[in-house]
């Protein structure tokens, strides 16, 4: 059995600790006090410094000199209230319903186990506790306060529990190989016309007919002027206007989101978003502003190493439990990190379908199997003790 999974195996009930502990306390975003104290405690028993690294990113190091491999694990929840009944569950209004618990833990195993072999490893592991993965905010505010810097990372692994999908069996270790993940961007449109009295439409300008109109052009976008191969999405989520019944609206709102499969025609569905939102508020005498929420690029798992980790994952994950899998229009931002440097994202199972976990990521009433857990860390000490020594300079 390899070492690593042996001895998460032997100190599971420390690993569960930990998960059921922040668990319980889910937070939101940036805003992780709990969490990020109980990470720093937890390092500083194990003998590893803890760093601050942005709004309330943690990092740390294991071991020394080059090459440098980066491991992270996000630690912010959901806004909902959980509806699993579990013991542990939240007593917060945030809940751990994406699984991002499980990482900081499986990470905060991994970071135990490592330390005590740190003499046998040949180079640095970085650790990246990572806050507001929810907002595709985090990792872009760890890389601008020097996350991969000082000293210079080579590679990143990450890793994400997978359950309520048939192929989230429990144990199973899968992942795209290269494009992984669609780019994901959240707009406000605003949108100004001019407010006047029900019976005089034609002093004003109607704010929610101009919205009505950019919602409509905009589906023809995606069935008229992007490749028919392609599966993007340019969704208006969210229309809000008007203050009575008997009132023209003089200003109107819409929440709008794009997932592309690519940069290309990521660029094309945010130009054409402002072109049209622009062109038919100027056709009905309104003004609108098209503001960039936040975005996150498409995650490119770089092939080299998705080989290398599927064939170093063989003593530790039986054949028919690893394997690639297509593209998903899913958004994730380690893809920041994926453009910086060579990265993985890993998925590993907590239960599939099949096996009676039928409520997936981001539902309130998602559980998973625990016993996994100790099989993740183990596979994130694995591949970085691997990945150093291959990369051995």
């Amino acid at each position: 059995m390899n070492i690593y999974y042996k001895r998460a195996l032997e100190r599971k009930e420390e690993l569960l600790k930990d998960r059921h502990h922040i668990h319980q306390n889910a937070e939101l975003g940036f805003d992780l006090p709990n969490t990020t104290a109980y990470v720093k405690k937890e390092l500083l028993s194990a003998g590893i410094n803890p760093i601050d690294c942005g709004k309330s990113g943690i990092t740390a190091t294991i071991g020394s000199g080059s090459p440098v491999i980066l491991l992270r694990a996000d630690m912010d929840a959901l806004p909902m209230v959980e509806n699993t009944g579990l013991e542990f569950s939240s007593t917060t209004s945030a809940c751990h319903s994406c699984g991002h618990d499980t990482h900081t833990s499986m990470l905060l195993m991994a970071a135990r186990l490592l330390k005590e072999e740190e003499q046998n490893l040949k180079g640095t592991v970085k650790l990246m506790f990572q806050p507001a993965e929810e907002l595709l905010q985090g990792a872009k505010d760890m890389i601008e306060n020097g996350i991969l810097e000082n000293p210079t990372v080579d590679g990143a692994i990450g890793l994400h529990i997978h359950t309520g999908e048939e192929e989230s069996r429990r144990g199973a270790v899968f992942f795209p190989r290269g494009h992984a993940l669609y780019s994901g961007d959240a707009f406000r449109v605003k949108i100004k016309g001019e407010q006047a009295h029900g019976s005089t439409p034609e002093k004003g300008v109607d704010a929610i007919i101009i919205a009505c109109h950019i919602a409509i052009a905009l589906q023809n976008v995606l069935s008229r002027e992007t490749p028919s191969s392609e599966s993007n999405v340019l969704l208006v989520g969210k229309i809000q206007g008007g203050d009575s019944v008997n009132t023209e609206a003089g200003s109107a709102e819409m929440e709008v989101s794009i997932r592309a499969t690519n940069p290309k025609s990521r660029d094309f569905l945010i130009k054409r978003l402002n072109e049209i939102s622009k062109g038919i508020a100027l056709t009905y005498r309104g003004s609108v502003e098209v503001i960039h929420e936040y975005g996150s690029p498409a995650m490119i798992n770089d092939e080299n190493l998705s080989d290398f980790a599927m064939d170093s994952l063989k003593g530790l994950v039986e054949d028919e439990d690893r394997f690639f899998i297509p593209l998903s229009s899913g958004t994730e931002d380690f893809a920041f990190v994926c453009e910086k440097v060579p990265s993985l994202m890993i998925y590993l199972g907590g239960g599939s379908i099949d096996e009676g976990y039928t409520a997936g990521l981001h539902n309130s009433a998602m559980v998973l199997d625990e016993d996994v857990l100790p099989l993740g860390a183990a596979i994130y000490a694995h591949l970085a003790t691997e990945y150093l020594i291959k990369h051995l300079k």
